[in-house]
């Protein structure tokens, strides 16, 4: 039920008073930030995606779907509240049955510089949810039937997600209270190295922990699934051999086609699909760049998906955007020590740097351009759902219980 969703109208926090209960930030449109580009179709192909949106399942493997101030200088202090606004209109007029939504995870500074603090990790995860009870247009996701209902119902289901391990520290057991309150998907490393294992911007991979090795044997008993997206080459594939069950590279790309320890080795990425795991391209700002596409958009974007999809096969690719409603490209300027942008992302060739990624400005945007270059490209309907949902439910269907 891509299409026509039941969403009524509510704001972010509509049962609060803006100005007295929290602090406001101006914010942008969430779309029409920038220009809008929709890749251009027949009118043959038009329907065909309006079909498809009807009856495809589209999950996001990992967004951040909230609004960032229109001010960028003012997002430490946006942050420092604690309370990110969800976009829901805007998500209403998007493609998706199921979003992975990362809160502000690299961004959670609410009371440290540094961020990845248990207690700020839990106010950012608790406010959240609150607006989420107040609303009836997302469904908290816990279990793979609330997607397939989201899709029945035009609505959306939301996965509380969190992109690393820091937090934990080395209490094994709040691998349980996390997923007491809701979390479904969390990462093993953010780039920094932690308890658990090694991050992507270390020169040095000392591979998974011996806490570590723990912690991915309580997230599979639990059944949380795990991400290594941040996670340096070698503890990675320590994780895909240690654990009982496939895991997901939420966001990221080829490093074959850009020289980047954002990206993944094509061993690493045959290696997750081999355990039958799933890998979601990345469109971050300056991310999954190539060679034929130094400005990045939804093309280079897409040649990562063909290159990774030709590599380990239609089954074990989907799309985790990571997109956000605001100035990403800010974002990233604002946060380059905590996001580790300058330690990861460098490739052998001078690229552009862009305002934005055309294309995949937004999650809606993403959303609607996937199908659309997919619908393009005369990829089948059954690739199609595949990419957009059906490998994604498999491997949740095998991991959560």
């Amino acid at each position: 039920m891509g299409l026509n969703k039941k969403y009524d109208g509510y704001k972010a926090y509509d049962y609060l008073e803006k100005g007295k209960d929290y602090v406001e930030f101006k914010t942008p449109k969430g779309i029409g930030r920038v220009e809008e580009y929709y890749v251009p179709l027949s009118a043959e192909e038009e329907k065909r995606v309006l079909d498809l949106a009807e009856k495809c399942i589209f999950i996001s493997l990992h967004d951040h779907p909230v609004f960032f101030p229109e001010d960028m200088s003012r997002v430490f202090e946006y942050n420092r509240e604690g309370r990110q606004l969800a976009d829901y209109e805007s998500l209403s007029k998007s493609y998706l049955d199921g979003i992975f939504d990362n809160l502000m995870d690299g961004t959670c500074t609410i009371s440290s510089k540094n961020g990845w603090k248990w207690n700020d990790v839990l106010q950012d995860l608790g406010l959240r949810l609150c607006d989420l009870a107040h609303q009836d247009f997302i469904i908290r996701c816990e279990k793979v039937e609330d997607i397939r209902r989201a899709h029945r119902e035009g609505k959306l289901a939301l996965i509380p997600t969190i992109e690393g391990g820091a937090m934990l520290e080395n209490e094994v057991d709040r691998v349980e209270i996390l997923y007491g309150f809701g979390v479904r998907l969390m990462g093993i490393t953010y780039s920094e190295s932690n308890s658990l294992g090694s991050g992507l911007k270390e020169k040095n991979d000392g591979g998974l922990t011996a806490l570590g090795y723990k912690v991915v044997e309580r997230m599979n008993k639990v059944g949380m699934a795990i991400d290594c997206s941040h996670v340096g080459d070698k503890t990675t594939m320590d994780v895909i051999e240690a654990s009982t069950k496939p895991i997901f590279l939420s966001h990221c790309g080829a490093r074959a086609l850009w020289e980047s320890n954002r990206l993944k080795p094509d061993e690493v990425l045959k290696a997750c699909a081999a355990k039958g795991g799933v890998i979601g391209i990345e469109a971050a700002p300056h991310t999954t760049l190539t060679a034929n596409n130094l400005a990045h958009n939804i093309d280079s974007f897409m040649e990562h998906f063909e290159y990774i999809k030709d590599l380990v096969g239609i089954d074990h690719v989907a799309f985790g955007p990571d997109t956000l409603y605001g100035d990403h490209v800010g974002l990233h300027h604002a946060f380059t020590a905590n996001l580790s942008i300058d330690k990861v992302n460098k490739g052998t060739l001078p690229y552009d740097e862009v305002e934005y990624v055309k294309g995949l400005e937004n999650p809606t945007e993403a959303s609607i351009n996937i199908l659309r270059w997919l619908v393009k490209h005369n990829y089948s309907d059954e690739d199609i759902k595949k990419v957009l949902g059906e490998n994604i439910l498999r491997v949740l269907e095998e991991v959560w219980v």
